[in-house]
């Protein structure tokens, strides 16, 4: 609920409609007689903000340097013109806004009164205002531009396993064995034991293949990242504003 408190606030702050749209901005305040509540803002509206508009803001809620009211942006441009004198609103032309709005009023007061002192300074400081648009006008056009930058995903794991697998090597081993063989040879000298028996031997050998296994490093591996960079196209929607001139001197269907 707007009241006296806020009346200060109000002055050039942006007033939004009930879907969150901008209208204008607040360039007077209209008081109700006897109470001094808020009951309009004269807001300009339009593409130079030429344009003088009444808005309720009885129900407005002040806030982030704004003033939320709960009819339309709609509304408000095909609301009724109110030709005020003396600083003044007839009940006649406040009843045709409450018509239009739907709103009804709760009393009637007879003509409601704006506020004085700044309000009035702040006045003189938009006619002078309007006189310079006379001569020059602009709008500040604004674009989104697309800024571009990486950021780090993983994209999977790579890890190295070791396991244990069995396989038959064979391999080939020289072995030796002995062997005997009978050699004769004339004897010399003494006879020895004659017709005794006698014995005599030797003792062979061979050679059998043995296995051992032993442990021995063969290999090392290890992972190692390599950082790759390509080319990607990224798409984006950005939006631009535009200027599009309208002329009230003209008729509608040569706009």
């Amino acid at each position: 609920m707007i009241d006296q408190k806020h009346v200060e606030a109000l002055y050039d702050c942006d007033v939004i409609d009930n879907h969150g749209e901008k209208i204008g901005s607040v360039k007077r305040v209209w008081l109700e007689d006897g109470t001094g509540r808020p009951m309009w803002a004269e807001v300009h509206t339009g593409l130079f903000g030429m344009k003088e508009s009444f808005v309720p803001i009885q129900q407005g809620e002040v806030a982030g340097g704004g003033i939320t009211v709960p009819v339309s942006k709609q509304q408000v441009k095909d609301a009724p013109s109110v030709h005020t004198s003396d600083d003044h609103m007839s009940d006649e032309e406040q009843e045709a806004l409450y018509r239009h709005y739907g709103m009804i009023p709760q009393a009637k007061t007879g003509e409601h009164d704006r506020l004085d002192g700044r309000q009035d300074r702040r006045r003189a400081t938009t006619n002078q205002d309007a006189r310079a648009e006379d001569d020059a006008a602009e709008v500040t056009l604004s674009e989104e531009k697309l800024d571009v930058g990486t950021r780090s995903v993983e994209t999977g794991r790579v890890r190295l396993v070791k396991h244990t697998v069995t396989e038959q090597r064979n391999v080939t081993v020289p072995v030796t064995h002995e062997e005997v063989r009978v050699v004769r040879e004339p004897a010399q000298g003494n006879a020895g034991k004659a017709f005794t028996d006698e014995a005599a031997e030797v003792t062979l050998h061979r050679e059998e293949p043995v296995v051992q296994k032993r442990t021995e490093a063969t290999e090392r591996v290890r992972l190692e990242k390599n950082a790759v960079t390509e080319q990607r196209e990224v798409k984006g929607e950005v939006r631009k504003e535009r200027v599009e001139v309208e002329r009230d001197d003209e008729p509608r269907g040569r706009r």
